[in-house]
């Protein structure tokens, strides 16, 4: 799907202000809001939309840990990376998982009730024989920057032509 100048405004402007109404989103991109419904359809439909959320506070909802894991997994067969990977399905702790390149395979985000929650899960991971091999813990301190995309920032902040 070919994306114009007024997708990429009308992604930006969602990246950061979910909550804009369809009306205030049409002015921002300099549309009618029957022309600004159908592309925000569009993209929906097309899946570059995924959907929608808010962004939570949550060290306010209460405990809670921040983990960065590396993870190397035994053996490099395709049907390797498929289990490893199918296994971070049912584990909601996991909120975030890339395949890297490099000497490691996977980065994953862990949020945890605490230190020792994390440690008892990722035991239960190399228990469960999904092919961990090798990991290392990174546990964050305090959130130091966390912005939308800055491609599509531009676009929410440059002047219509």
């Amino acid at each position: 799907m070919r994306l114009d100048d007024r997708d990429l405004k009308i992604l930006a402007v969602l990246q950061t202000e979910g909550r804009i109404s369809k009306t205030d989103l049409a002015a921002r991109v300099n549309l009618s809001p029957t022309a600004c419904w159908e592309r925000l359809k569009r993209l929906e439909n097309s899946g570059i939309i995924e959907g929608y959320g808010a962004r939570i506070s949550q060290t306010l909802l209460g405990p809670l840990s921040i983990i960065f894991m590396e993870a190397e997994i035994a053996s490099h067969l395709t049907e390797d990376f498929e289990r490893f990977e199918k296994s971070l399905e049912n584990i909601p702790e996991i909120v975030e998982c890339w395949a890297v390149g490099g000497g490691i395979d996977y980065i994953l985000k862990f949020t945890c009730k605490d230190i020792n929650s994390y440690q008892k899960l990722v035991d239960s991971m190399l228990q469960a024989d999904i092919g961990l091999k090798r990991y290392y813990t990174y546990v964050v301190t305090k959130p130091v920057k966390q912005t939308p995309s800055p491609t599509l920032r531009a676009y929410a902040n440059s002047k219509d032509k």
